[in-house]
């Protein structure tokens, strides 16, 4: 059962909105965070998405299994762009993240696919991603592919603060469905 507490106001920082947003997840059952995983699964399956990008999914982050190969991140030691490879096996990575173990294609790799499909902690509907706060995938995505952040029903709200560095998205998948921006 999640948190009822009120969102953060429109003017709280980005640190508040985090907190809020981690708070509400972890609220969810196992059982949910498991059903929204095989909604999220089915409706990636029945979607158009062309060559994708993907993530593995890291705590709490809605469990997308996507049954096709995917680019997959590779996190460098230090902050900076994401580095990708196949999907296949997986193996620890420098911060104990599961990352494919198959050869790594730069920086550019997503030039090449139509779709990435992005980790958030929540997303606005004017298109601003909230992620973790390292500015890893803020520093890897270029225009060309849809990017659409992929989160839980309730982390789909009105208003998220944002930074100029903040890349947008084209939408988000939900358990409940694909909403475009």
């Amino acid at each position: 059962m999640l948190d009822s507490g009120d969102p953060p106001s429109r003017a709280a920082s980005k640190q508040a909105w985090r907190t809020w947003l981690r708070r509400r997840r972890a609220a969810l059952s196992p059982a949910e965070r498991a059903d929204a995983g095989a909604a999220l699964t089915a409706l990636a399956a029945s979607l158009d998405l062309g060559e994708v990008a993907a993530y593995v999914p890291v705590g709490s982050e809605p469990a997308l299994r996507l049954h096709r190969p995917v680019l997959l991140p590779v996190t460098p030691a230090e902050p900076g762009p994401l580095d990708w490879a196949w999907s296949g096996d997986l193996a620890p990575g420098p911060f104990g993240l599961l990352e494919p173990v198959g050869p790594r294609l730069g920086q550019d790799a997503l030039a090449g696919v139509d779709t990435v499909l992005l980790p958030a902690l929540g997303v606005a509907r004017d298109g601003v991603r909230m992620g973790r706060g390292a500015g890893y995938y803020d520093r890897s995505l270029r225009p060309g592919p849809r990017l659409i952040a992929v989160v839980y029903d309730h982390e789909l709200v009105d208003h998220l603060p944002s930074e100029p560095t903040d890349v947008p998205v084209h939408g988000a998948l939900t358990p409940s469905g694909l909403v475009e921006f």
